[in-house]
């Protein structure tokens, strides 16, 4: 284990509490995107701090620990832009100027994570940003002569991103003026798929059934009373287009790729926002004969189990 400090008095915690030799690591506090509210993130500690930090409190040290790892983690993921390529080698040169006094750090840790898909429009090169991560580490490390690192990453969405999907179906179209035609959920956005409401995050959003009927564009609006519990915009285009309800079974709509992080976030039971209940919840996959399954997780939450949470 290398426990990563992500401030400076972590580290009396530690000299406390541990008693064995152990490692350590330093997190790199970010500069936020232009349009984001602060300047630096909260979360790490400050680069121009870290080589002081380090000659003051880690470098000979009798406590018998030592700094084995940095870490950055940038919010927006690993995307080729000028803001992540700067940042990226702000700690790589910081790596570079430590590993001259300090011999034992040895890796770099790159978080964020590569995106996933969630547009049927979604093109990305990730053989490209690997070369291009490694080959700015290798020319750093050459140009001041230095040994590389090991690389580490955590790809938190790319790894959980595709294990999900949210499937609703439509329980009522309402032609509100000329031009927008909604159809209603059984659910809703702001409780189930809590991003599309609080980041405005898209989806990969597909009908699951009535593919030969007429399509027409829509806005997808849940039951709660709020009036942003909407989903109208694949991408950029601002668009929905989906088939006509038509007669028969209920049109069933399906967002993809919901993995990172709405179950988690939005929770199973309890008191939902307007008394939405959680949604039925099915484990598909595949045994060991290769044989495909699916079974009942957890049963869509009753109007009884929350009456007695409330009292009732």
């Amino acid at each position: 284990m290398v426990p990563i400090l992500d401030n400076v008095d972590e580290l009396r915690g530690y000299i406390k509490s541990v008693k064995v030799p152990f490692n350590l690591g330093i997190r790199v506090a970010a500069e936020e995107e232009p349009n984001f509210p602060f300047y630096t993130s909260r979360l790490g500690i400050r680069a121009k701090d870290i080589l002081e930090f380090y000659v003051d409190k880690i470098e000979g040290n009798e406590h018998r620990f030592q700094l084995k790892m940095l870490h950055i983690f940038l919010n927006k993921g690993i995307k080729d832009d000028i803001y992540y390529w700067s940042e990226l080698n702000k700690v790589i040169n910081l790596y570079c100027q430590l590993k001259k006094i300090c011999p034992e750090l040895d890796s770099i840790n790159i978080g964020g994570g590569f995106p996933i898909k969630h547009s049927l429009g979604f093109d990305y090169n990730y053989q490209f940003m690997i070369n291009e991560i490694v080959r700015n580490i290798k020319v750093a490390c050459k140009r001041t002569k230095v040994p590389m690192p090991n690389i580490f990453t955590e790809f938190g969405s790319y790894t959980v991103g595709e294990s999900m999907a949210h499937i609703y179906s439509v329980i009522g179209e309402k032609m509100q003026n000329d031009k927008e035609t909604w159809y209603m959920i059984d659910s809703s956005f702001i409780t189930t798929l809590p991003d599309t409401w609080g980041i405005g995050e898209k989806f990969l959003m597909l009908p699951i059934n009535k593919w030969d009927n007429e399509y027409h564009r829509v806005v997808l609006g849940g039951i709660t009373c709020d009036s942003h519990d909407y989903y109208d915009s694949e991408e950029h285009i601002k668009e929905v287009f989906l088939p006509k309800v038509g007669e028969g079974e209920p049109l069933y709509v399906g967002f993809f790729h919901t993995g990172a992080y709405q179950d988690q976030i939005s929770g199973y039971g309890g008191i939902k926002h307007c008394l939405i209940p959680s949604p039925k919840h099915i484990i598909v996959g595949y045994d060991k004969n290769g044989k495909l399954h699916d079974w009942v997780y957890a049963k869509e939450q009753t109007a009884q189990s929350m009456l007695k949470i409330l009292g009732y």
